[in-house]
């Protein structure tokens, strides 16, 4: 009997976050690879994350059709496989498509992935052998130019065709001044006439002053700044201020270090602030809610998601530790340890960046005393930690050298009043003012 193969293309799925668009960081496969089902194909950068995406199929790699470094839109398609016999799952459908019976493939922190193996061999044996004997090859597919979708609407807009040209971006990518280029008839491609009625746009963005360096606004950055501004322009902020001296949360900062419990555990005085927050956040529950505008209902949560705003070299993150208020005070360092390394990496997965209710930014370990942080959108506050200084401070009657730092309450003040977001930042400073006050407050 035999088998016969099948072209299937794989179109960019939602990686579950609404996304429009996504980047093809980097690409594990070649075409002519053998691949099997749910090994990781590519490095896919998400408006929050770098995730891995997974192949849908076993098969042979056919094409690809977006070369690395490509902004692709949600349900184009990025690679096609020769697959023999039926395929093992069919791709993630488009918007408006009926979804099929048979299962999605495991993406990358949505689910457990299939153990990938070694290197995928070149082969072209599986595209021979899928095919009946005598039968014409596979007809390849007509390379389309390599570009990004906002060129390609440009150059439409400006009646260039891409056929041709020889593009100057990352693996030969035809770039926007490619295209601005050919239309000035200084590309050595042949070069159509402009659409009747089109002008071309003004600005040259291709073009530079000396000195001037252009980074395209997209993946983590872009995601934070539309972020940032729906937040600052939906939720009413207020930030409260409270300076004190934490000279024994040091000293005991101290004491941890050296203790057996903690051995093998990095300890920091954010972790002490982090078993701090959740414990005030018991006795004010409103800081750990958010606003349904669409329900125009107050959602109050049990569990405390903590986010740490960690800075990455991809931009700004703020990962969650899930029901922080359940962990000991050991294993909420282990978890933010854990938690720093894998967002410098870039490998925080998405079910982590969602769902928190209450966040901490450490300002003091880029040397900032305090500030005026933006809430986390659908948070209802953020506390800033400022740096720790030895400052000449009154002490019992005296004046002597003390560590002192600030602390800085951001809270959105429909969900949290002034009163509970004064209390709820008193209760964080007595116990850093003196942990062995938690014995009168839990």
């Amino acid at each position: 009997m035999t088998t016969t193969a099948t072209v299937k293309e794989f179109r960019l799925p939602d990686l579950g976050e609404g996304l429009t668009e996504s980047e093809i960081v980097q690409w594990h496969v070649a075409e002519g690879d053998t691949v099997e089902l749910n090994q990781v194909i590519a490095d896919v950068e998400t408006a929050k994350a770098v995730v891995e995406l997974p192949s849908p199929y076993a098969g042979v790699v056919v094409r690809l059709h977006e070369a690395a470094g490509t902004v692709v839109d949600v349900g184009a398609p990025i690679v096609s496989f020769a697959v023999a016999g039926e395929p093992e799952v069919a791709p993630v459908p488009s918007a408006g498509e009926e979804r099929p019976a048979k299962r999605e493939p495991n993406l990358v922190g949505y689910g457990a992935a299939v153990e990938k193996g070694g290197r995928p061999q070149r082969r072209s044996r599986l595209l021979s052998a899928a095919r009946p004997a005598g039968a014409p090859p596979v007809p390849a597919r007509r390379e389309r130019p390599r570009s990004t979708p906002p060129v390609r609407k440009l150059a439409r807009d400006l009646g260039i065709p891409l056929d041709g040209l020889a593009g100057t971006g990352p693996g030969a990518l035809i770039t926007r001044a490619d295209v601005l280029a050919a239309l000035a008839g200084t590309a050595g491609s042949p070069v159509a006439a402009p659409t009747e009625g089109v002008v071309p746009p003004v600005r040259q963005a291709a073009r530079s002053a000396a000195g001037e360096t252009r980074t395209p606004i997209r993946g983590v950055r872009k995601h934070t700044a539309a972020a940032m501004v729906a937040s600052a322009f939906t939720a009413p902020h207020v930030t409260e201020f409270l300076t004190l001296d934490v000279t024994p949360t040091m000293d005991l900062l101290a004491e941890l270090k050296q203790s057996r419990a903690f051995e093998g555990t990095r300890i920091t005085l954010l972790a002490l602030v982090a078993k701090a927050v959740c414990i005030a956040v018991a006795r004010n529950p409103s800081l750990n809610s958010s606003w349904d505008e669409e329900a125009q209902e107050i959602v109050q949560y049990a569990d405390v998601n903590l986010g740490i705003a960690a800075a990455t070299p991809r931009g700004l993150l703020v990962p969650n530790i899930k029901a922080a208020q359940a962990l000991a005070l050991v294993e909420l360092a282990r978890s933010l340890g854990s938690l720093a390394e894998t967002a410098r990496a870039g490998k925080t997965p998405p079910t982590d960046l969602a769902g928190g209710t209450i966040s901490i930014t450490n300002i003091g370990v880029f040397g900032i005393d305090a500030g005026t942080p933006i809430l986390n959108p659908g948070e209802a506050a953020i506390l800033a930690v400022g740096a720790v200084r030895s400052m000449p401070w009154e002490y019992q009657g005296a004046v002597a050298l003390r560590s002192v730092l600030t602390l800085s309450l951001s809270f959105d003040h429909r969900l949290v009043d002034g009163e509970q977001g004064s209390r709820f930042l008193a209760d964080v400073g007595t116990i850093l003012r003196n942990p062995a006050m938690v014995l009168a407050m839990v």
